[in-house]
């Protein structure tokens, strides 16, 4: 056993060696390291430009729908779901927008469905199926847009972890599905299971969102070496929730922590350190399990921070997947391997492993994560309008003539959905 663990070792030096020759070779010849083109159409979706190719008209709703609910809790700005307020703001000032209704090729109904927090931070969406229906209430009684198509060229922002099913708890979010009214309207969430009811069709699925300026505000030194071989820092066991232990995260963490706290070759911990960020820079792999969702936000600092993704979530929809290419940049392990971390990564080639790296080195990949203010481009801000503008143009089946338009069932849903809001 001693060997083994001394083998593994020797190749956890040579992967820190070849990397400190990579980035300081590369910094004698050119300054810094050369970050590698994404090949291929991803490279070129990547860097789209969704500006002249498609236009957005914002509702004017009463500022209960949004505003008010932030000045009532700030928190709901750095929370991990905050992507529905910051489209916002991008959209009201962006090029693509239009005062025109008429001319607008997408419609963007502005509610902040998860701004309302419990005093640890969390949001409930209980009220969020009744504030939807609202909002659609007000805008088809207001304008003439969304009866023309019921919502078909209508785009809604729901991030919460089950999306527009509008639950924190998987069995009940099934449960209750998808809001009814939403069924032909486009979702951008960030919810992603393939072949899941709380995954619509057509849906564009985002990243979770991550304070940019936070991070920004940590970066270490770009020749700073690799130390750590894999890196995470979260829960292995959801006590409050899932007391057994055996739901949370389908075992996934828990085998983690079970099969590697003792391993030297990983630096894992329930604890959130102060060097949270700067660690992930010192890392080669961090690994990227599934939680209550699929996703979290450190799948986002991971590409931000150059740290390989080893991303744990069986039939996990990943965002922009028609942009960035994950299956080059990450490293995919199946739940039922966990217990092989150490073999799957340890067998992974240098010059593979470097490869990835270089390609996370590229700027458009890291833009693409995040969404700054003010948006930057190629942000994920311009990714949204991208996967939109790709739609285009709408299909016959859009809009409805006279006699196929149906009467909205506004009673469809539980019946708690159903109490004003």
């Amino acid at each position: 056993m001693a060997l083994k663990w001394e083998k593994r070792c020797w190749i956890f030096f040579l992967l820190l060696l070849s990397s400190c020759l990579s980035v300081t070779g590369a910094s004698e010849v050119e300054g810094r390291r050369r970050a590698e083109r994404i090949s291929g159409s991803a490279g070129d979706v990547l860097e789209d430009n969704p500006v002249g190719r498609l236009k957005v008209f914002v509702y004017d709703l009463p500022s209960k729908y949004n505003k008010k609910l932030v000045e009532k809790d700030p928190r709901c700005l750095t929370h991990m779901f905050a992507a529905e307020i910051f489209m916002h703001r991008f959209l009201i000032s962006s090029p693509v927008r239009t005062l025109d209704p008429e001319e607008a090729d997408w419609f963007y109904t502005p509610v902040y469905a998860t701004c309302d927090l419990t005093p640890n931070g969390l949001p409930l969406p209980f009220k969020s199926p009744r504030m939807m229906r609202s909002a659609i209430q007000l805008i088809s009684s207001k304008w003439p847009y969304w009866n023309r198509s019921e919502g078909a060229d209508h785009f809604f922002v729901v991030p919460h972890d089950f999306g527009a099913c509008f639950h924190y708890q998987e069995a009940k979010a099934i449960e209750r599905g998808i809001l009814p009214l939403l069924q032909r309207s486009t979702l951008v969430q960030t919810f992603g299971q393939m072949n899941h009811v709380c995954l619509k069709d057509g849906s564009i699925t985002i990243p979770p969102y991550a304070p940019p300026q936070k991070m920004h505000a940590h970066l270490v030194p770009p020749e700073t070496p690799r130390s750590i071989f894999v890196y995470f820092r979260g829960l292995f066991y959801d006590d409050n929730n899932d007391p057994q232990g055996g739901y949370y995260a389908r075992g996934a963490r828990a085998s983690v922590w079970e099969n590697f706290r003792n391993n030297p070759l990983f630096d894992i911990s329930s604890e959130h350190p102060i060097t949270y960020y700067e660690d992930m820079q010192r890392s080669i792999f961090c690994l990227c399990p599934l939680g209550w969702a699929p996703w979290s936000p450190r799948l986002v600092e991971a590409v931000v921070f150059g740290c390989i993704p080893v991303i744990i979530a069986d039939e996990i929809v990943l965002p922009f997947s028609d942009a960035i290419p994950w299956e080059e940049i990450g490293v995919f392990v199946l739940e039922e391997d966990v217990a092989k971390l150490d073999q799957i990564l340890t067998s992974i080639p240098i010059e593979v492993i470097l490869r990835k790296q270089r390609l996370l080195a590229n700027p458009s990949m890291k833009q693409a994560m995040l969404f700054p203010q003010p948006a930057q481009p190629g942000d994920a801000f311009h990714q949204i309008l991208n996967g939109l503008a790709r739609k285009l143009p709408h299909s016959d089946n859009v809009y409805l003539r006279d006699g196929e338009r149906k009467k909205l069932n506004w009673t469809s849903g539980p019946a708690g959905d159903l109490k004003p809001w």
